[in-house]
């Protein structure tokens, strides 16, 4: 061992030297072999060495080829040997024996990458593109990878809400900047919320209408996206408002009519376009360099297409996301109370049975079929309660995931568990009451890693912006004060953001069921999108990769097929990945 010593200043100063000296000289019990300084206009470095490697040459600070990287080293690097070795190969040249020198050449080598989207990333050498299996894990129960991990194991993501520093020489620093936060006020009236939400509301679309280029509005039909446009629109009068949508041939799922009602209350300027099955199959080609990763959302080709139509007329978008998350919106705040019932009084017999009975339905490839909305929620019962609301939203349970992986993959993530992450994440957040975790939950994973990157991949890649309105930071604070009795209201979803927008938009509007943007993807798969599915998820293929069980995958395809299960949401997961491998690691093999 050592002594080392020194500072950093902020331009030439006096005396620098004697002081450097002097610390050094304090150190010399720890390093009575040697002594050695290096000073410049920012920086003093002062060395006591105990010779044990490299008596003859090794004196520090040592550096580098071009002396520009020194370094001082208290301490001993035992694999010396082999990192020297490794950097001789890259073309360091080293002048000494000692330890201390692959410091200064592992220096140079070192790089800090970063970039909005991966494929940036991956346009470096010095990337490396290794498939990270913890993340795998992850995207079967997410459906996306969430921050601040990727799918790569040597790449991760700076967080919603947090900064990175990078300093030459320092460790990168993460630090959260903002989060939402629960302060649920109750001295205020129900119709006083409603007042300061609408004017919220009103000054949130206003912030985000500025723009020297054309700007319009997506819109669904529903309460949030409605609700932006009627605000958009008032605001931009007597100039009519743009707005745009996208629907499908099968009936359950097309939104055009409502979102046509919508803009004839709103006096928009609307143009609607057909995505089709043909559509999507025009797109599968693209599709895994389009998400840049593997992301479940099947309404990102429809959003892709939309977007670039979308992109002819305007540069900015404003959209609805984050009302549901905010103000409890999807059916998943409706199934927490019976399935928290559920759990408390019913045994574990009866849950079993419970399963059993509704898995017995006959499966429907309807938007939102009843079938479909209990086999999700009994799935469900059995877990914790984050656990169980990630279910209800999509992913496997840990049992079909185990099945769906190859033993060598089983065996490497013998020591994760992706699910046991998920409800650490939730206790840190100290929250307590239900629905402000599953508030917190909601717009952590669903609305943060999913909703929002597929928004921003679909758009960016046609060059479109797009700003969400309901994702103001003064609107997100306002609604954590909000009490969420307010927003649930009994079996009324959103009721609170109702109140707000009642007389913006139709009465017909406000009281229709949510409606997501669903692709019919079920129907498709056992259609037009069959031969991919039969190509892309063939044993062969899936047995070269080495991750996938060619034959638990090949059950899934016949019960799928065969109308007697709907595994739409895995089996799109698996295209999608494999998608994304062809394009990003497409000689990749596991085993």
């Amino acid at each position: 061992m050592c002594g080392i010593t020194g500072f950093f200043v902020n331009g030439p100063r006096a005396g620098c030297d004697g002081v450097l000296r002097r610390m050094t000289a304090s150190l010399r019990h720890r390093g009575p072999d040697d002594e050695g300084a290096y000073i410049d206009s920012h920086m003093a470095l002062g060395v006591r060495r105990l010779s044990v490697i490299d008596l003859e040459t090794g004196r520090q600070p040592i550096s580098n080829e071009d002396h520009t990287v020194h370094v001082v080293l208290n301490g001993e690097i035992y694999n010396f040997a082999e990192l020297r070795k490794r950097l001789e190969g890259r073309g360091h040249t080293f002048r000494t024996q000692s330890d201390a020198e692959v410091i200064v050449h592992a220096y140079e080598e070192a790089t800090f990458v970063f970039g909005s989207e991966l494929r940036a990333l991956l346009e470096c050498p010095d990337v490396p593109r290794a498939l990270s299996l913890e993340s795998l894990s992850r995207y079967l129960l997410f459906e996306c990878i969430p921050a601040p991990y990727s799918m790569l194991a040597d790449v991760a993501k700076v967080p919603p809400g947090h900064f990175l520093t990078v300093s030459p020489g320092a460790r990168p620093r993460l630090e959260q900047y903002w989060t939402a936060r629960f302060a649920p006020d109750d001295s205020l009236t129900e119709s006083d919320w409603v007042e300061r939400l609408r004017a919220q509301l009103d000054a949130s679309v206003q912030s985000r209408l500025v723009s020297d280029v054309p700007l319009g509005a997506f819109l669904s039909g529903g309460i949030d996206s409605g609700t932006v446009v009627a605000l958009a629109a008032a605001a931009s009068s007597p100039r009519p408002f743009r707005t745009f949508s996208v629907g499908f041939e099968a009936p359950g799922y097309d939104e055009r009519p409502f979102a046509d009602r919508v803009a004839e209350h709103c006096g928009t300027a609307h143009e609607a376009i057909l995505f089709s099955v043909r559509d999507a199959l025009a797109l599968m080609d693209q599709v895994g360099g389009l998400l840049d990763e593997p992301l479940v959302d099947a309404s990102f080709l429809p959003r892709y297409a939309l977007a670039r139509t979308v992109r002819r007329s305007v540069t900015v978008a404003l959209s609805g996301d984050g009302g549901d998350e905010l103000f409890c919106g999807y059916p998943t705040f409706l199934a927490d109370r019976p399935a928290r019932w559920l759990q408390r009084w019913l045994p574990p017999a009866g849950l079993r049975g419970l399963g059993a009975l509704v898995n017995g339905l006959p499966s429907s490839s309807h938007y939102g079929s009843v079938d479909f909305l209990l086999k999700q929620f009994v799935r469900a019962l059995p877990y914790a309660p984050a656990v169980r609301t990630q279910l209800l939203l999509g992913g496997l349970v840990p049992a079909d995931q185990a099945e769906l992986l190859t033993p060598a993959a089983r065996q490497a993530l013998a020591a994760f568990d992706a699910y046991e992450e998920l409800v650490g994440t939730i206790e840190q957040t100290g929250l307590r009451d239900p629905m402000e975790r599953l508030i917190y939950q909601h717009a952590r994973f669903y609305l943060g890693d999913q909703t929002l990157v597929a928004v921003d991949r679909a758009t960016m890649a046609a060059g479109l912006e797009v700003r969400a309105p309901l994702l103001d930071h003064r609107l997100v604070e306002l609604a954590g004060r909000i009490p969420t009795r307010l927003k649930l209201r009994g079996w009324t979803t959103k009721h609170i953001l109702k109140r707000a927008a009642a007389g913006l938009l139709p009465a017909t509007t406000i009281t229709r069921r949510k409606q997501g943007l669903g692709v019919p993807i079920a129907s498709w798969l056992r259609g037009p999108l069959r031969p991919m599915l039969d190509e892309r998820l063939a044993p062969a293929r899936l047995a070269s990769r080495g991750l996938f069980e060619p034959t638990t995958v090949a059950r899934l395809i016949t019960e799928h097929v065969g109308g007697r299960r709907n595994h739409r949401k895995i089996l799109w997961a698996l295209l999608m990945f494999d998608a994304w491998c062809d394009h990003y690691l497409p000689h990749a093999r596991w085993a």
